[in-house]
């Protein structure tokens, strides 16, 4: 999977004029897949892939008769509303589609070719997206030593990481129902707190609402209940990555947490990107995994020679937060921290195979989160609990707004690429999710 490829060529071009745009997110060598439909249409959602400003209709496409082989066959395979058929089919089938779809929109193509594809293209501002799989399960990991270190050191200064965060990649059950695509628009959960001082918990709406700066990793083939999934292995059970949001309920997930994991705190909204970047997408930015030598070293189920030669994936991402008032006044976003996904402290390797080590079987669409992803210094943070060091030092806005936690009216922005001299960009989009005021009593 991180064999480079002439799909990866940084002087490819496509005959459709938007994906050669500089610093664009989707040229020819990205391709990402979604679901969608023409937006406020009765049309069936089906798959799709990204090509500059557009859609390729992979049902569309199918129909057209311009793909053969196990192109074709993977095609069709796209062609519903959810691309677990597709996902289950593994790398062989996905690096083929991928072939194929970069063969029909090269600038090599013929006009003739280049033609049919058009007719098979729909514009990316005209659509709307859904959640791209039947996600069976999903599990969000805690896998950022950084981020572990500025939440702990907020409520354990002595001692702010548990002894086995650095000896496997912990994780817990989230709740499949309440995923939605990026645009989701939610309520203010409802719960159980207790606040500093009280001698009682109180019942009310969350008081510390914050955003968790994740990358969500769809499952492609599963393996048997009793069977582990090997590290030398594991890649090849992992379809692709997205953009993805754990809203956490922070008042309300520190009082439940005790001593068992996130419930209400956690299972009240999750928002993904509509558009799932290839590992195959990825490959030029891989780079070296490494422990420092003073730090524990995995344990040799979690340990490989691959992982450590290119397990690890330089992914650029951004928090911008749009308030209400900034909305009103029409004034841009503001970006709250910039980080890379390259600074976790597990890979996604490690995280499938940490999974199934007990013998967990995963499934087609099954969604794994990597937790919350912070990087070293204080503008990396993934989350508002560790920029306002617990609430207790609010931000303070361009306008004059503060932020110890979300308000009401807040919209979050995630967005992602990456991006180094001598390799195409390849970018994930924007997840957006916007805050609504609770309901309930």
């Amino acid at each position: 999977m991180d064999t480079l490829n002439h799909t990866h060529a940084p002087g490819a071009r496509s005959w459709l004029a938007s994906a050669n745009t500089a610093g664009a997110d989707f040229p020819i060598q990205n391709l990402p897949f979604s679901v969608f439909r023409r937006a406020g249409s009765q049309e069936a959602f089906r798959g799709g892939v990204a090509i500059g400003d557009q859609v390729v209709d992979l049902a569309a496409l199918s129909r057209a008769g311009l793909l053969k082989g196990s192109a074709a066959s993977a095609a069709q395979a796209c062609s519903g509303p959810a691309l677990n058929e597709f996902f289950a089919l593994g790398p062989a089938a996905w690096q083929a589609l991928r072939y194929g779809l970069f063969a029909l929109l090269e600038s090599t193509a013929s006009q003739t070719t280049s033609e049919a594809v058009r007719n098979c293209l729909v514009p990316q501002r005209d659509v709307e997206y859904t959640v791209p799989a039947r996600i069976g399960d999903y599990t969000d990991f805690y896998t950022s030593i950084h981020h572990a270190l500025n939440v702990g050191k907020l409520f354990r200064p002595e001692d702010p990481i548990t002894p086995n965060f650095r000896w496997i990649p912990t994780a817990y059950h989230g709740r499949a129902s309440s995923i939605r695509i990026s645009g989701q628009v939610y309520r203010r959960p409802m719960g159980q707190s207790m606040a500093p001082g009280a001698t009682a918990p109180a019942y009310g709406p969350c008081a510390r609402l914050d955003y968790e700066l994740e990358l969500g990793m769809f499952i492609g083939p599963g393996n048997a209940q009793g069977e582990q999934i090997r590290m030398d292995d594991a890649e090849a059970h992992i379809f692709g990555i997205c953009l993805l949001n754990d809203w956490s309920a922070r008042d309300i997930q520190f009082w439940e947490m005790a001593p068992l994991g996130p419930f209400l705190g956690k299972n009240f909204a999750t928002t993904i990107s509509p558009w799932i970047v290839t590992l195959e997408a990825l490959a030029p930015y891989r780079q070296a995994w490494d422990r420092p030598a003073d730090e524990p070293q995995p344990l040799a189920y979690l340990e490989s020679a691959a992982n450590r030669a290119s397990g690890a994936l330089d992914i650029q991402l951004e928090v911008w937060l749009e308030t209400a008032a900034l909305r009103d006044h029409v004034l841009a976003a503001e970006r709250l921290s910039r980080t890379s996904f390259r600074h976790q402290y597990w890979t996604v390797a490690q995280m499938v195979a940490q999974h199934t080590v007990g013998g967990c079987n995963l499934q087609p669409g099954d969604l794994l989160g990597s937790g919350t992803i912070s990087g070293p210094t204080e503008t990396e943070a993934g989350a508002i609990i560790e920029l306002t060091r617990g609430g207790r030092e609010p931000l303070t806005l361009s306008n004059g707004e503060k932020r110890a936690f979300l308000e009401d009216g807040d919209a979050v922005i995630f967005r992602g690429w990456c991006e180094e001299p001598g390799h195409a960009r390849i970018g994930f989009g924007e997840n957006r999710g916007l805050v609504l005021p609770a309901i309930g009593r």
